[in-house]
Protein backbone atom coordinates (compact mmCIF):
# COMPACT_ATOMS: atom_id res chain seq x y z
CA UNK A 1 0.00 0.00 0.00
CA UNK A 2 1.38 3.50 -0.72
CA UNK A 3 1.77 5.85 1.87
CA UNK A 4 0.44 9.43 0.73
CA UNK A 5 2.79 12.05 1.05
CA UNK A 6 2.96 14.83 3.84
CA UNK A 7 0.42 17.08 1.54
CA UNK A 8 -2.25 14.49 0.50
CA UNK A 9 -1.97 12.95 3.80
CA UNK A 10 -2.71 16.59 5.17
CA UNK A 11 -5.62 17.25 2.45
CA UNK A 12 -7.51 14.19 3.54
CA UNK A 13 -7.13 14.97 7.31
CA UNK A 14 -8.33 18.86 6.31
CA UNK A 15 -11.21 17.12 4.32
CA UNK A 16 -12.18 14.93 7.45
CA UNK A 17 -12.92 18.20 9.43
CA UNK A 18 -16.49 18.53 8.57
CA UNK A 19 -16.21 22.55 8.57
CA UNK A 20 -19.40 23.38 6.28
CA UNK A 21 -20.11 27.34 6.75
CA UNK A 22 -20.00 28.70 9.57
CA UNK A 23 -18.77 25.47 11.77
CA UNK A 24 -15.01 25.27 12.43
CA UNK A 25 -15.25 21.34 12.58
CA UNK A 26 -11.69 21.28 13.75
CA UNK A 27 -10.10 21.85 10.46
CA UNK A 28 -8.78 25.40 11.85
CA UNK A 29 -7.38 23.25 14.71
CA UNK A 30 -5.66 21.02 12.71
CA UNK A 31 -4.04 23.34 10.97
CA UNK A 32 -3.12 25.31 13.74
CA UNK A 33 -1.43 22.76 15.26
CA UNK A 34 0.66 21.93 12.26
CA UNK A 35 1.92 25.03 11.91
CA UNK A 36 2.97 25.12 15.22
CA UNK A 37 5.27 22.68 14.72
CA UNK A 38 6.91 24.04 11.55
CA UNK A 39 7.75 27.24 14.11
CA UNK A 40 4.68 29.53 12.93
CA UNK A 41 3.04 31.68 15.82
CA UNK A 42 -1.03 31.68 15.33
CA UNK A 43 -3.28 33.75 16.24
CA UNK A 44 -7.10 33.05 16.12
CA UNK A 45 -8.94 35.45 14.92
CA UNK A 46 -13.00 35.04 15.75
CA UNK A 47 -15.25 37.57 15.02
CA UNK A 48 -19.25 38.09 15.07
CA UNK A 49 -21.94 40.86 15.62
CA UNK A 50 -25.15 40.91 16.86
CA UNK A 51 -26.70 39.81 13.45
CA UNK A 52 -24.24 37.14 12.33
CA UNK A 53 -22.87 33.80 13.62
CA UNK A 54 -19.80 33.75 15.38
CA UNK A 55 -17.22 32.61 12.50
CA UNK A 56 -13.38 31.74 13.55
CA UNK A 57 -10.70 32.28 11.32
CA UNK A 58 -6.65 31.96 11.93
CA UNK A 59 -3.63 33.96 11.32
CA UNK A 60 -0.10 32.67 11.70
CA UNK A 61 3.49 33.53 10.66
CA UNK A 62 6.49 32.42 10.21
CA UNK A 63 9.32 35.43 11.18
CA UNK A 64 8.26 38.86 11.84
CA UNK A 65 11.00 40.76 9.39
CA UNK A 66 10.09 42.10 6.19
CA UNK A 67 9.32 41.17 2.79
CA UNK A 68 5.91 39.08 4.46
CA UNK A 69 4.63 36.88 1.61
CA UNK A 70 1.08 35.66 2.55
CA UNK A 71 -1.26 32.68 1.34
CA UNK A 72 -4.31 32.92 1.96
CA UNK A 73 -7.86 30.58 1.91
CA UNK A 74 -11.02 28.96 3.59
CA UNK A 75 -11.40 25.78 5.48
CA UNK A 76 -14.82 26.25 5.49
CA UNK A 77 -16.84 24.35 2.48
CA UNK A 78 -20.27 24.36 0.74
CA UNK A 79 -23.12 21.30 1.97
CA UNK A 80 -22.58 18.24 0.87
CA UNK A 81 -26.11 17.95 -0.90
CA UNK A 82 -27.99 14.28 -1.09
CA UNK A 83 -25.42 12.55 0.22
CA UNK A 84 -26.99 9.42 -1.20
CA UNK A 85 -25.86 10.45 -4.36
CA UNK A 86 -21.91 10.71 -3.48
CA UNK A 87 -20.18 7.57 -4.31
CA UNK A 88 -17.92 8.01 -1.02
CA UNK A 89 -18.46 9.53 2.35
CA UNK A 90 -17.95 13.33 1.75
CA UNK A 91 -16.25 13.62 4.88
CA UNK A 92 -14.23 10.24 4.58
CA UNK A 93 -11.44 12.02 2.25
CA UNK A 94 -11.45 8.35 0.35
CA UNK A 95 -8.21 7.85 -2.49
CA UNK A 96 -9.52 6.25 -5.19
CA UNK A 97 -8.01 5.69 -8.28
CA UNK A 98 -5.17 8.43 -7.85
CA UNK A 99 -7.65 11.02 -6.95
CA UNK A 100 -8.51 12.59 -3.50
CA UNK A 101 -12.25 12.60 -2.76
CA UNK A 102 -14.59 14.40 -0.33
CA UNK A 103 -15.94 17.84 -0.07
CA UNK A 104 -13.54 20.54 -0.11
CA UNK A 105 -11.15 18.57 -2.00
CA UNK A 106 -10.58 21.39 -4.89
CA UNK A 107 -12.34 24.01 -2.65
CA UNK A 108 -9.87 24.60 -1.10
CA UNK A 109 -8.44 22.10 1.56
CA UNK A 110 -6.36 20.63 -1.09
CA UNK A 111 -4.57 23.96 -1.97
CA UNK A 112 -3.82 24.71 1.83
CA UNK A 113 -2.06 21.32 2.27
CA UNK A 114 -0.05 22.21 -0.39
CA UNK A 115 1.17 24.78 0.55
CA UNK A 116 1.47 23.85 4.12
CA UNK A 117 3.76 20.91 2.74
CA UNK A 118 5.39 23.71 0.17
CA UNK A 119 6.31 25.43 3.62
CA UNK A 120 8.01 22.37 5.42
CA UNK A 121 10.16 21.05 2.75
CA UNK A 122 11.32 25.01 2.01
CA UNK A 123 12.05 25.15 5.83
CA UNK A 124 13.91 21.73 5.41
CA UNK A 125 15.79 22.87 2.74
CA UNK A 126 16.74 26.43 3.10
CA UNK A 127 16.62 27.76 6.77
CA UNK A 128 14.15 30.74 7.91
CA UNK A 129 13.17 33.03 4.65
CA UNK A 130 14.59 36.58 4.07
CA UNK A 131 11.58 38.06 5.43
CA UNK A 132 8.29 36.14 6.72
CA UNK A 133 5.56 33.60 5.58
CA UNK A 134 2.39 34.16 6.86
CA UNK A 135 -1.06 32.04 6.32
CA UNK A 136 -4.50 34.09 6.39
CA UNK A 137 -7.20 31.50 6.71
CA UNK A 138 -10.95 32.25 7.14
CA UNK A 139 -13.88 29.92 7.85
CA UNK A 140 -16.39 32.47 6.29
CA UNK A 141 -15.65 32.16 2.63
CA UNK A 142 -18.45 30.35 1.37
CA UNK A 143 -21.22 31.62 3.52
CA UNK A 144 -21.79 35.59 3.93
CA UNK A 145 -18.16 36.35 3.66
CA UNK A 146 -19.31 39.53 6.69
CA UNK A 147 -16.76 37.71 9.52
CA UNK A 148 -14.37 36.17 7.65
CA UNK A 149 -11.52 37.59 5.44
CA UNK A 150 -12.89 41.30 5.08
CA UNK A 151 -12.69 41.33 9.01
CA UNK A 152 -9.07 39.87 9.25
CA UNK A 153 -7.51 42.41 6.58
CA UNK A 154 -8.93 45.12 8.79
CA UNK A 155 -6.93 43.53 11.81
CA UNK A 156 -3.98 42.98 10.07
CA UNK A 157 -3.92 46.48 8.97
CA UNK A 158 -4.69 47.57 12.40
CA UNK A 159 -1.93 45.67 13.91
CA UNK A 160 0.95 45.96 11.87
CA UNK A 161 0.64 42.40 9.93
CA UNK A 162 -0.08 43.63 6.17
CA UNK A 163 2.01 41.10 3.61
CA UNK A 164 3.82 42.39 0.85
CA UNK A 165 2.01 40.29 -1.90
CA UNK A 166 -0.88 37.91 -1.29
CA UNK A 167 -1.72 34.31 -3.10
CA UNK A 168 -5.18 33.35 -2.47
CA UNK A 169 -5.47 29.19 -3.22
CA UNK A 170 -9.01 29.44 -4.84
CA UNK A 171 -9.05 26.40 -7.68
CA UNK A 172 -8.26 28.45 -10.60
CA UNK A 173 -7.46 26.29 -13.54
CA UNK A 174 -10.53 24.81 -15.92
CA UNK A 175 -8.47 21.71 -16.94
CA UNK A 176 -5.54 21.19 -15.90
CA UNK A 177 -2.63 22.51 -13.53
CA UNK A 178 -0.88 25.34 -14.82
CA UNK A 179 -3.65 26.82 -17.24
CA UNK A 180 -4.94 29.77 -15.22
CA UNK A 181 -3.83 32.60 -12.57
CA UNK A 182 -6.45 34.96 -11.45
CA UNK A 183 -4.80 38.39 -11.49
CA UNK A 184 -8.38 40.47 -10.80
CA UNK A 185 -12.33 39.68 -10.50
CA UNK A 186 -15.18 41.38 -12.15
CA UNK A 187 -17.56 43.13 -9.59
CA UNK A 188 -20.97 42.10 -8.68
CA UNK A 189 -24.28 43.96 -8.18
CA UNK A 190 -27.65 42.57 -7.29
CA UNK A 191 -30.97 43.93 -7.32
CA UNK A 192 -34.14 43.13 -6.51
CA UNK A 193 -36.98 45.10 -8.22
CA UNK A 194 -40.64 45.32 -7.19
CA UNK A 195 -43.16 47.03 -8.98
CA UNK A 196 -46.72 47.98 -7.60
CA UNK A 197 -50.04 48.30 -9.95
CA UNK A 198 -53.58 47.60 -9.62
CA UNK A 199 -55.17 44.66 -9.11
CA UNK A 200 -58.34 44.01 -11.95
CA UNK A 201 -59.91 41.67 -14.58
CA UNK A 202 -58.37 41.05 -18.07
CA UNK A 203 -61.52 41.93 -19.82
CA UNK A 204 -60.96 45.40 -18.37
CA UNK A 205 -57.47 46.56 -18.52
CA UNK A 206 -58.09 50.26 -18.50
CA UNK A 207 -59.74 49.85 -15.11
CA UNK A 208 -56.39 48.34 -13.71
CA UNK A 209 -52.67 48.87 -14.00
CA UNK A 210 -49.99 45.80 -14.79
CA UNK A 211 -47.11 45.97 -12.79
CA UNK A 212 -45.83 42.85 -15.14
CA UNK A 213 -45.78 45.59 -18.47
CA UNK A 214 -43.99 47.86 -16.94
CA UNK A 215 -41.43 45.04 -14.91
CA UNK A 216 -40.53 43.94 -18.21
CA UNK A 217 -39.55 47.37 -19.62
CA UNK A 218 -37.57 48.01 -16.66
CA UNK A 219 -35.85 44.57 -16.93
CA UNK A 220 -34.52 45.00 -20.77
CA UNK A 221 -31.25 46.23 -20.08
CA UNK A 222 -30.49 43.64 -17.84
CA UNK A 223 -32.14 40.65 -18.82
CA UNK A 224 -29.03 38.28 -20.64
CA UNK A 225 -26.99 41.22 -22.00
CA UNK A 226 -23.37 42.55 -22.36
CA UNK A 227 -23.10 46.16 -20.95
CA UNK A 228 -19.98 47.07 -22.43
CA UNK A 229 -17.03 45.73 -24.90
CA UNK A 230 -14.86 44.63 -22.48
CA UNK A 231 -11.12 46.39 -22.39
CA UNK A 232 -7.73 45.13 -22.03
CA UNK A 233 -7.89 42.63 -18.43
CA UNK A 234 -11.66 41.92 -18.43
CA UNK A 235 -14.53 40.63 -20.93
CA UNK A 236 -17.50 42.54 -21.00
CA UNK A 237 -19.80 43.30 -18.48
CA UNK A 238 -22.90 41.09 -18.27
CA UNK A 239 -25.99 41.25 -16.99
CA UNK A 240 -29.15 38.45 -16.12
CA UNK A 241 -32.38 38.42 -14.14
CA UNK A 242 -32.28 35.46 -12.14
CA UNK A 243 -36.05 35.16 -10.82
CA UNK A 244 -38.94 36.69 -11.67
CA UNK A 245 -42.02 36.14 -9.03
CA UNK A 246 -45.86 37.26 -9.51
CA UNK A 247 -47.26 34.96 -7.17
CA UNK A 248 -50.52 34.92 -9.33
CA UNK A 249 -52.66 31.86 -10.23
CA UNK A 250 -55.59 33.27 -11.72
CA UNK A 251 -55.19 33.68 -15.67
CA UNK A 252 -58.02 35.97 -15.59
CA UNK A 253 -56.55 38.51 -12.66
CA UNK A 254 -53.99 41.20 -13.72
CA UNK A 255 -52.18 41.57 -10.45
CA UNK A 256 -51.20 44.31 -8.17
CA UNK A 257 -47.65 43.41 -7.66
CA UNK A 258 -44.90 42.04 -9.58
CA UNK A 259 -41.15 41.36 -8.23
CA UNK A 260 -37.52 40.59 -10.01
CA UNK A 261 -34.13 39.49 -9.19
CA UNK A 262 -30.88 40.71 -11.39
CA UNK A 263 -27.30 40.31 -11.14
CA UNK A 264 -24.56 42.57 -13.09
CA UNK A 265 -21.24 41.08 -13.16
CA UNK A 266 -19.00 44.00 -13.80
CA UNK A 267 -15.90 45.38 -15.19
CA UNK A 268 -13.74 48.41 -14.12
CA UNK A 269 -15.81 50.42 -16.87
CA UNK A 270 -17.78 50.69 -14.36
CA UNK A 271 -18.63 51.20 -10.41
CA UNK A 272 -21.66 49.71 -8.25
CA UNK A 273 -23.18 53.62 -8.09
CA UNK A 274 -22.68 54.35 -11.66
CA UNK A 275 -24.63 50.95 -12.41
CA UNK A 276 -27.44 52.30 -9.87
CA UNK A 277 -27.39 55.27 -11.44
CA UNK A 278 -28.25 54.35 -14.95
CA UNK A 279 -30.61 52.05 -14.41
CA UNK A 280 -32.96 53.92 -11.39
CA UNK A 281 -32.71 56.59 -14.06
CA UNK A 282 -34.39 53.72 -16.64
CA UNK A 283 -37.24 53.38 -13.78
CA UNK A 284 -37.88 56.49 -13.90
CA UNK A 285 -38.77 56.71 -17.38
CA UNK A 286 -40.21 53.64 -17.39
CA UNK A 287 -42.58 54.74 -14.52
CA UNK A 288 -45.37 54.08 -11.68
CA UNK A 289 -44.74 52.67 -8.40
CA UNK A 290 -41.10 50.63 -8.35
CA UNK A 291 -38.59 50.07 -5.14
CA UNK A 292 -35.69 48.55 -5.84
CA UNK A 293 -32.77 46.95 -2.70
CA UNK A 294 -29.25 46.68 -3.92
CA UNK A 295 -26.41 44.78 -3.24
CA UNK A 296 -22.99 45.51 -4.21
CA UNK A 297 -21.10 42.18 -3.51
CA UNK A 298 -17.90 43.41 -5.02
CA UNK A 299 -15.86 46.21 -6.72
CA UNK A 300 -14.00 44.36 -9.22
CA UNK A 301 -10.42 44.61 -8.84
CA UNK A 302 -6.67 44.24 -11.13
CA UNK A 303 -2.92 43.24 -10.30
CA UNK A 304 -0.72 44.45 -12.38
CA UNK A 305 1.29 41.59 -13.94
CA UNK A 306 4.64 42.03 -11.86
CA UNK A 307 6.54 40.82 -9.66
CA UNK A 308 3.99 38.56 -7.81
CA UNK A 309 2.36 37.38 -11.46
CA UNK A 310 6.36 36.83 -12.77
CA UNK A 311 7.07 34.57 -9.88
CA UNK A 312 4.17 32.49 -9.55
CA UNK A 313 4.11 31.84 -13.52
CA UNK A 314 7.85 31.03 -13.69
CA UNK A 315 6.89 28.39 -10.43
CA UNK A 316 4.09 27.08 -12.52
CA UNK A 317 6.54 26.96 -15.91
CA UNK A 318 8.91 25.08 -13.87
CA UNK A 319 6.89 22.65 -13.05
CA UNK A 320 4.39 22.10 -15.18
CA UNK A 321 6.67 23.64 -18.33
CA UNK A 322 2.92 25.22 -18.92
CA UNK A 323 2.57 29.32 -19.34
CA UNK A 324 -0.42 30.50 -17.27
CA UNK A 325 -2.61 32.77 -18.59
CA UNK A 326 -3.67 35.56 -16.76
CA UNK A 327 -7.25 36.09 -16.35
CA UNK A 328 -9.82 38.05 -14.37
CA UNK A 329 -12.97 35.80 -15.46
CA UNK A 330 -15.09 33.49 -12.71
CA UNK A 331 -17.03 34.63 -9.51
CA UNK A 332 -16.30 37.21 -6.73
CA UNK A 333 -13.62 35.24 -4.23
CA UNK A 334 -11.52 36.94 -0.73
CA UNK A 335 -9.05 38.56 -2.68
CA UNK A 336 -11.01 41.39 -3.23
CA UNK A 337 -10.70 42.36 -0.01
CA UNK A 338 -7.23 41.34 0.31
CA UNK A 339 -6.53 43.56 -2.60
CA UNK A 340 -7.38 46.82 -0.11
CA UNK A 341 -3.97 45.53 1.66
CA UNK A 342 -1.39 44.63 -0.97
CA UNK A 343 -1.17 42.74 -5.08
CA UNK A 344 -2.67 39.27 -4.75
CA UNK A 345 -3.23 36.90 -7.13
CA UNK A 346 -4.91 33.21 -7.62
CA UNK A 347 -3.77 30.16 -8.06
CA UNK A 348 -4.60 26.62 -6.85
CA UNK A 349 -5.83 23.10 -8.28
CA UNK A 350 -8.26 22.15 -10.77
CA UNK A 351 -12.09 23.77 -10.29
CA UNK A 352 -13.96 21.21 -12.29
CA UNK A 353 -15.53 19.29 -9.30
CA UNK A 354 -15.86 21.94 -6.85
CA UNK A 355 -19.19 22.30 -5.02
CA UNK A 356 -20.37 19.22 -7.12
CA UNK A 357 -21.43 15.59 -5.90
CA UNK A 358 -18.07 13.08 -5.35
CA UNK A 359 -15.95 16.49 -5.34
CA UNK A 360 -11.98 15.48 -6.33
CA UNK A 361 -8.68 16.02 -7.54
CA UNK A 362 -5.58 14.01 -8.82
CA UNK A 363 -3.22 13.48 -6.19
CA UNK A 364 -0.56 14.22 -8.88
CA UNK A 365 -2.18 17.66 -8.70
CA UNK A 366 -2.14 18.39 -5.05
CA UNK A 367 1.66 17.17 -5.09
CA UNK A 368 2.39 19.39 -8.08
CA UNK A 369 0.80 22.09 -6.38
CA UNK A 370 3.05 21.80 -3.70
CA UNK A 371 6.17 21.50 -5.69
CA UNK A 372 4.80 25.38 -7.24
CA UNK A 373 4.34 26.79 -4.04
CA UNK A 374 7.67 25.81 -2.85
CA UNK A 375 9.40 27.37 -5.79
CA UNK A 376 7.04 30.70 -5.48
CA UNK A 377 8.41 30.56 -2.36
CA UNK A 378 12.29 30.04 -3.48
CA UNK A 379 11.74 33.04 -5.37
CA UNK A 380 9.67 35.30 -2.66
CA UNK A 381 11.65 34.66 0.20
CA UNK A 382 15.40 33.37 -0.47
CA UNK A 383 16.36 35.20 -3.51
CA UNK A 384 16.00 32.41 -6.10
CA UNK A 385 15.87 33.58 -9.49
CA UNK A 386 15.03 31.87 -12.66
Amino acid sequence: MTVPSYAVDLAARLIRCESVTPAEGGALDLLQRTLEKLGFSCYRLPFSDEDTQDVDNLYARYGTAQPNFCFAGHTDVVPTGPVEEWTVDPFKAEVRDGMVIGRGAADMKGAIAAFAAAVSRFLDAHGAPDGSISLLITGDEEGDALNGTVRMVDWAMANDQVPDMCIVGEPTNPDMLGDMIKNGRRGSLSGHLVVTGTQGHVAYPHLADNPVTRLMEMLAPVNGTELDGGNAHFTPSTANVTTIDVGNPATNVIPARAEAKFNIRFNTEHSAASLQGWLEEHFDRVGGDWQIQWKANADPFMTDPGPLTDMLSAAIIDVTGQTPLLSTTGGTSDARFITKMCPVAEFGLVGKTMHQVDEHVDVADIEKLCAIYEAFLERACHGVTG
